[in-house]
């Protein structure tokens, strides 16, 4: 990956650096705490394992390995029947693409998605009550266009109450960037404004000054915006990783989910497609979540922002993106992180405007609202602030979901949300999918079909594309016989190893 189109992209590594070169980390998922009490033995064993910390929200404990003992150790934990698995506690780095100079547009993302008539429409520009957090490299919360909107946050890196965003040759100010979109106060002389000037955010830090992190932190920093009870999460960064390695993550926004928090994450800067690719968090395709790809002033694609019909939601523009940066500053920084916080503070925003709107909820409304673009997603639009505000307090009927791909003989259920009464809803082609009385979409064989709600009143709402098997899904599904996942300790032959001794881990064929 050449330095050149990065700047703090996606770089991940399989295996965390650690303070002894010599050792390895994993987090080890427990079904039982007897488990924990299994590791500590295995500390005073010739197994060459250090448990470091223990995660009880998520059920996990990180622990250290000597890579001279490694696939003893990792066959020993494997075998005990209380673990349900082990993944390595890999690097996540955050998204940022490239600036073209030539083509730097201050404000003009505000502007491209209405935001002005959105926030005349609403007669606010947010509120206070919204609590988002950005989880990223911390923010400067003593800027001038972010200190009036800052709350309390907490550092997972260091390990202490002061999220500060550290910068360096690899960060510019990757957090306090993305803390401007979201909401810079815009009452600053020569400052800017962000989607959502009204609102609470909770900096959250466990990316460095060299942009990375690694999976521990991130799901601590998710479990910790759970426990403060935050509405809304923005996540730019990510990894490309196995869904099996990636999955101690998946349950931490599943977790955010069962919270009723709206997480909103990149769909990353490889130009790449998204539904054959496997990037985590963006792949994970939770109802509460959102994946952003990136479109520029003209609406069309960046060369550089990845897209998928099946994986990412929606576009938001992310190129040439002026934005506030640590020490009063403020630049232009491009990418799919610059998308991601626009389309959080526009959930912030309509979120203050009705906090009962869920995650599936607010991302069909969206898609809905958006304007057309030629940008492969979900919805093939960008957001348009105004639109979904206005079709909001309006209360006109929308589907949800709007847009989704589904497997052949798969499920879907469907809602017309403000409908009036009893809802009748019809397929636009039930040889490709049939719907019941009861919103209930059943596949039936590759194709595209619609959704038509009609409810007690007359009202009527159509869904966007929901595919049926249209879409090939993200290549090497763990765990599946014949297809296993990919070797997670970036050494094949280490694997090969341990499935000698645990045939059953998870990217053994069998």
């Amino acid at each position: 990956m050449k330095k050149t189109t990065i700047g703090l992209l996606l770089s991940i590594l399989v295996a965390t650096a650690t303070a002894n070169a010599a050792q390895k980390t994993y987090l080890v998922k427990y079904k039982d705490a007897s488990t924990i009490n299994k590791i500590v033995g295995m500390q005073t064993e010739s197994f060459g394992l250090q448990m470091k910390e223990i995660q009880r929200p998520a059920k996990l404990i990180l622990v250290g390995i000597e890579k001279a003992n490694e696939a003893k150790t990792l066959a020993a934990l494997y075998a005990d029947k209380n673990v349900q698995y082990v993944v390595p506690n890999f690097k996540i780095h955050a998204f940022t693409a490239p600036v073209d100079a030539s083509a730097l547009k201050e404000q003009y993302s505000l502007a491209k998605v209405n935001a002005e008539q959105a926030w005349k429409r609403a007669g606010n520009k947010g509120s206070k009550s919204v609590l988002l957090a950005v989880i990223d490299t911390g923010v400067d919360y003593t800027h001038q266009s972010l200190a009036a909107n800052m709350v309390a946050g907490y550092d997972f890196r260091d390990n202490d109450a002061d999220p500060q965003d550290l910068t360096s040759a690899q960060n510019p100010g990757h957090g306090t960037h993305c803390a401007g979109i979201v909401g810079a106060t815009g009452v600053v002389d020569g400052g800017i404004s962000g989607m959502s000037p009204e609102v609470s955010i909770m900096p959250l830090r466990f990316l460095g000054a060299d942009g990375s992190g690694d999976l521990n932190n991130a799901i601590k920093a998710i479990d910790y915006a759970i426990e403060k009870k935050v509405s809304v999460i923005s996540a730019s960064w990510g990894a490309s990783v196995p869904k099996s390695t990636a999955q101690p993550l998946i349950e931490a926004i599943e977790r955010a989910e069962k919270a009723g928090i709206i997480f909103v994450t990149a769909a990353a800067n490889d130009g790449k497609n998204n539904d054959v690719t496997e990037v985590y968090p963006a792949n994970a395709g939770t109802p509460n979540m959102m994946t952003v790809a990136a479109s520029g002033n003209s609406d069309s694609k960046p060369s550089w922002s990845n897209y998928g019909k099946a994986k990412v939601a929606l576009a938001a523009p992310g190129e040439a993106i002026i934005s506030t940066l640590p020490g009063n500053k403020y630049s232009n920084l491009s990418g799919t992180s610059m998308a991601t916080p626009l389309v959080a503070g526009l959930v912030a925003f309509l979120k203050a405007q009705d906090p009962t709107l869920t995650g599936a909820e607010v991302r069909s409304l969206m898609q809905v609202t958006g304007a057309k673009v030629q940008i492969e997603t979900a919805c093939n639009c960008r957001v348009d602030a105004f639109a979904a505000v206005d079709t909001l307090l309006s209360k006109k009927a929308w589907i949800v979901p709007a847009a989704a791909t589904i497997a052949e003989q798969g499920t879907l259920q469907i809602a017309m949300k403000n409908a009036s009464g009893a809802v009748k809803f019809e397929s636009s082609n039930p040889a490709v999918a049939t719907v019941s009385e009861q919103g209930l979409l059943t596949a039936v064989t590759k194709g595209t079909v619609t959704v038509k709600a009609t409810d007690a009143s007359g009202n009527t709402a159509t869904s966007l594309d929901i595919n049926i098997g249209a879409v090939a899904s993200s290549p090497g599904e763990p765990g599946q016989p014949g297809n296993p996942g990919e070797c997670p300790l970036g050494d094949p032959a280490l694997c090969g190893i341990i499935c000698q001794i645990m045939p059953d881990a998870p990217w053994c064929t069998r």
